[in-house]
C-alpha cells in the first residue's frame, strides 16, 4: 500500500483535528539474505518448497537446518513473519522422509497455534504427496477420547501444549512408550510467552519430558522459536537445561513500515477528556477498508474487540456493504470451531479485516496484511512489536497506527515517542529452582518414575534440598536411594501451571428454547463477562446474560438487541490472615505472612454505544473470587510520612509510587515476572498506611518472603531507580503504573486507568526513610 499517500489524505481529511502526536516514523526497507543450507534437502521438501512459492531459503532458516542437522539444540528469535517454523519443519520432514521410526513432539502455548501449524503441515504435506511418510496430529483438550489411542499409535508428528504434556501425556507414559523411544525432536514454538510462575513450570516439565526419553533410550533435540526478546538464548537454556545457539540474524525481506502515534483529540478547549479511542480506531480501520488495506486492530479486552468490530460493520453497512461482510473480531471465548472457520478465512484473504485481542499476536497465520491499529498500549514492548509486525509482508509497504487511550501510560508514550522506539526490549524471567515450584515438579517426576540422585542434579541444585523436605512431609518415601511417590493421588492432577484455574463456563444461548452453547468463558474471567444481566457480545451481536449458574458453570444467555452494552464494577482486598515474621527495616516495620487475596463483581454500569453515556447502574451479589497466598507488608516510619506533608505533597501518591517501584524491583531480584506479583496500599487494618506485596498464586511461591528477606536492598533499589529517571513528573518507566491486577473485561475508554504517582512525593518519602534509621 501506498503509506505516505494514505497519511497525507488522513491529515486532508475533514475529521482530522491534529491527531498524529510525532512525525511518523519510518522503518526502512531490507532485502532479504538468501543461502542454501550445507546439505541439500531431499527432491520432495524441494518441490513441497516450490509449491508454496519458495525457491530459496532464507539465511537463518539455512543456518538453523544446518545447527539442527549437526545435533545442536537451537533458539531462532528472528522477526513476525519471519518463517521461523520452516526452521524446525524443514528437518524435522527431512529426517521423517529418511527414517520413518522418527517421531517429533511440537509444543505451543496456545491451542489454536498449534491448530494453525497443523492446518498448515497438512496442507503442506497434502499438496507435496507426503502423507506416507508425514502423519501429523493434534493431541490437547480438544481431542476426542476415542481418537487418542490412534494418534498415539500414528502419528509421528503430535502438536499439543506443555499443559497437556504435564496432565496428560507424561502422568500415562506408558501409554505412550513407543512415542518416546523413538522422539527425536522437541520443539518450544513462541517461548517469549514461557515467562514468570508459567516459564518456570514450564521448565520443570521439560526436566520430566527428558527424563522419561532417557528411561525409554532417546536423547532428543530441542528446537526453540521466541519474539524479539531482550535474552532469548537465556531463557531457551533455562527452559531446557541445554545449551542453545542463537540464530537471531533474520534474513527475511522487509518493506518499509510506517509507525504513527495518533492521539485523540480534545474534547473540549479546557483538554478535560479526549475522544474515545475505540472511535478513532474504528474511523481508521474503516478508511483503511475502504482503501483496500488488509487491516488487523488489536484491542486489549474482548468487550473492545467486539465494540470496534460492531462500530466497524454498523459504519461499513451504509456505505459499503460489501467489505462489512469481509470483516470479522477474533478473541478467547469462541468455540474451536469458530476460531477456526475465521483464521481459515482471514489467511485465504476471504477477509479484509480481522479485530482481535492479542489471541492473533502469536504465530498464528493471518496473511497478507497491510495495516495494524494497535489500540492502547499493550503492556510490554515485545507485545507492541509483535503486533506492530503482523502488518506487512516480504517487500510490501505496511502501516502501523498505535492509538493511545486517555490514561497515563498512553499519553506519557506519545509524549515521549523514544521511549517505543529506543528503550531495550524486555527480558522473559523464570526461576526453575524456585522451590515452591520445584516441589510440585518432582513430585509429578516421583509419581512418574522414582527419583535417583541424577535425577535430582538434572533438576537443580535445589531438588536434593527440596526432596528431602518432601519426604519429611510425608509426600514422597526415601528408599534404596530413590525417592517414590508416597500417596496415591496423581500430583499433576492437582498442579496448575498457570496463575489462573483452567475451569470454564459454557456460554448457552436459550432464546426461544434453544439450547446451543455459542461460547466459552474461564472461571476467573466469568463473573467480569457472564454476570447476571450483562450484556454479552459474540459477532457484534447482543445477548443478555438471564442466569450465571455458579454449581454448573453455565451462563444462560439470550439474544436481544441493546443500544447500550455494560460494564462490571469490581472491589478487591487483601486481609492478613497470620503473621510469620516482623522486623524492622530503616526505622520502619517491615512483616511477612499469609493473606486472603479476592475480588469480586460487586455491581455493573450500562453505557450507550458510541457515547459512552452512563445509564444505569445494578448491584450484584455474586461470590468473590480469593486465592489465599503469602505477602510481604510495609509500614514507612511516621517521621518520614510526616516529611512527605511537610513538604507539600500526598502521603497516598508517595505510597502508590514506591508500591510500584517495589513491583518493579522485585521481579529481577526473586526471578520472576511482574505478573506474578500484586501489590495495594492499604490503612484499613493495621491503623497506618501500609504496602502490601503478594505473590498471585495460590499457597504462595516464595516471591513475597524473598522481598521480606530483601526489603533494604529493595528500597535502595527503588530509590536509584526513580532518583536515576530523565523524567520530569513521573513515567512508565519509574513511578508507575504498576502492573497490577486490572479488570480484565473493561474498556480502557471508559477506564482512565490509574493516576501516575507524584515522582517527586515518591522521591522525598523514600529519601526520609532511608534517613530515618
Amino acid at each position: 500500500m501506498d503509506a505516505q499517500g494514505f497519511i497525507e489524505r488522513i491529515k486532508a481529511s475533514r475529521n482530522y483535528r491534529g491527531q498524529i502526536a510525532a512525525p511518523p516514523r519510518c522503518l526502512e526497507a531490507r532485502p532479504g539474505d538468501y543461502r542454501k543450507p550445507q546439505h541439500a534437502l531431499p527432491d520432495r521438501l524441494v518441490r513441497l518448497l516450490r509449491r508454496e512459492g519458495i525457491d530459496q531459503l532464507y539465511s537463518h532458516q539455512a543456518e538453523a537446518c544446518d545447527a539442527i542437522g549437526a545435533g545442536e539444540d537451537v533458539v531462532i528469535a528472528t522477526g513476525t513473519a519471519s518463517g521461523k517454523s520452516l526452521c524446525y519443519q524443514l528437518p524435522v520432514l527431512a529426517d521423517l522422509l529418511d527414517d520413518s521410526e522418527c517421531r517429533a513432539l511440537y509444543l505451543f502455548p496456545a491451542k489454536a497455534l498449534a491448530y494453525d501449524q497443523l492446518g498448515n503441515l497438512q496442507r503442506m504435506v497434502e499438496g507435496a504427496d507426503l502423507t506416507d511418510a508425514v502423519r501429523p496430529a493434534c493431541y490437547d483438550g480438544d481431542t476426542p477420547t476415542h481418537k487418542r489411542p490412534g494418534i498415539r499409535r500414528t502419528a509421528n508428528i503430535i502438536l499439543s501444549n506443555p499443559d497437556m504434556l504435564h496432565q496428560s501425556i507424561l502422568p500415562y507414559h506408558a501409554k505412550w512408550a513407543g512415542f518416546l523411544a523413538r522422539l527425536r525432536y522437541v520443539v518450544l514454538d513462541e517461548i517469549h510467552t514461557y515467562r514468570g510462575i508459567f516459564g518456570s513450570h514450564v521448565a520443570g516439565v521439560v526436566r520430566r519430558l527428558q527424563r522419561l526419553c532417557e528411561h525409554y533410550g532417546s536423547s532428543p533435540r530441542f528446537i526453540c522459536s521466541s519474539a524479539t526478546l531482550g535474552n532469548p538464548r537465556e531463557l531457551a537454556e533455562k527452559l531446557t537445561n541445554r545449551p542453545a545457539r542463537l540464530i537471531d540474524r533474520d534474513g527475511s525481506p522487509r518493506g518499509r513500515r510506517w509507525i504513527v502515534l495518533w492521539n485523540p483529540p480534545w474534547l473540549e478547549q479546557a483538554k478535560i477528556s479526549r475522544r474515545s479511542g475505540n472511535i478513532e480506531a474504528q474511523e481508521l480501520m474503516q478508511a483503511l477498508l475502504e482503501q483496500g488495506a488488509g487491516t488487523i486492530t488489536f484491542a486489549r479486552a474482548r468487550v473492545v474487540a467486539e465494540l470496534i468490530y460492531k462500530y466497524v460493520v454498523d459504519a461499513l453497512r451504509t456505505k459499503r456493504p460489501d467489505l462489512a461482510a469481509r470483516v470479522r473480531p477474533y478473541r478467547g471465548g469462541y468455540l474451536p470451531l469458530e476460531r477456526r472457520e475465521i483464521e481459515k478465512a482471514l489467511f485465504s484473504g476471504e477477509l479484509l479485516g480481522v479485530c482481535s485481542t492479542n489471541a492473533l499476536e502469536l504465530g498464528i497465520d493471518v496473511g497478507s496484511l497491510d495495516a495494524a491499529i494497535i489500540v492502547g498500549f499493550p503492556t510490554t514492548l515485545c507485545s507492541l512489536w509483535q503486533q506492530a509486525g503482523r502488518a506487512g509482508r516480504r517487500q510490501d509497504e505496511s502501516i502501523v497506527f498505535f492509538v493511545a487511550y486517555d490514561d497515563p501510560i498512553d499519553q506519557y508514550l506519545m509524549r515521549n515517542p523514544e521511549f517505543i522506539f529506543d528503550q531495550p526490549i524486555e527480558h522473559a524471567i523464570i526461576d526453575p529452582q524456585n522451590p515452591h515450584i520445584l516441589a510440585k515438579q518432582l513430585g509429578c517426576a516421583a509419581a512418574e518414575l522414582p527419583l535417583s540422585e541424577n535425577d535430582l542434579t538434572a533438576f537443580g541444585g535445589a531438588a536434593a534440598e527440596v526432596s528431602a523436605a518432601l519426604t519429611e512431609e510425608g509426600c514422597l518415601r526415601h528408599t534404596a536411594e530413590r525417592y517414590y511417590w508416597a500417596s496415591p493421588e496423581m500430583p499433576a492432577q492437582k498442579t496448575n501451571l498457570r496463575t489462573i484455574s483452567d475451569a470454564t463456563y459454557a456460554i448457552l444461548d436459550v432464546t426461544d428454547g434453544r439450547n446451543e452453547v455459542i461460547g466459552q468463558v474461564d472461571s476467573i474471567s466469568a463473573p467480569e463477562l457472564v454476570y447476571p444481566e450483562a450484556v454479552y457480545l459474540h459477532q457484534a451481536e447482543s445477548y443478555v446474560v438471564r442466569e450465571l449458574d455458579e454449581e454448573t458453570r453455565i451462563a444462560r444467555v439470550e439474544r436481544l438487541d441493546t443500544d447500550y452494552y455494560t460494564q462490571p464494577m469490581l472491589a478487591s482486598d487483601c486481609r492478613i490472615k497470620g503473621e510469620r515474621m516482623h522486623g524492622e527495616v530503616l526505622g520502619g516495620e517491615r512483616f511477612f505472612g499469609d493473606v486472603l487475596v479476592q475480588w469480586q463483581t460487586v455491581a455493573f454500569r450500562k453505557f450507550k454505544y458510541y457515547t459512552m453515556e452512563l445509564i444505569g447502574q445494578t448491584k450484584l451479589d455474586l461470590k468473590p473470587l480469593k486465592i489465599e497466598t503469602t505477602a510481604l507488608w510495609l509500614q514507612p516510619p511516621k517521621a518520614a510520612l510526616q516529611t512527605v506533608v511537610t513538604q507539600g505533597f500526598k502521603k497516598a501518591e508517595a505510597l502508590a509510587g514506591v508500591r510500584n517501584l517495589l513491583t518493579v524491583v522485585l521481579p529481577p531480584l526473586a526471578m520472576c515476572d511482574r505478573r506474578d506479583i500484586g501489590g495495594i496500599v492499604d490503612s484499613s487494618q493495621l491503623g497506618q498506611p501500609t504496602i502490601f506485596l503478594y505473590d498471585r498464586y495460590e499457597g504462595g511461591v516464595g516471591y513475597a518472603r524473598h522481598g521480606y528477606e530483601h526489603i533494604e536492598h529493595l528500597l535502595h533499589m527503588a530509590h536509584e531507580l526513580v532518583a536515576g529517571c530523565d523524567c520530569q513528573s513521573g513515567c512508565p518507566g519509574c513511578v508507575g503504573p504498576a502492573n497490577l491486577r486490572p479488570a480484565i473485561h473493561h474498556d480502557p475508554d471508559l477506564q482512565r486507568g490509574c493516576e501516575m504517582p507524584d515522582k517527586a512525593a515518591t522521591v522525598e518519602l523514600l529519601k526520609s526513610w532511608s534517613q530515618a534509621n
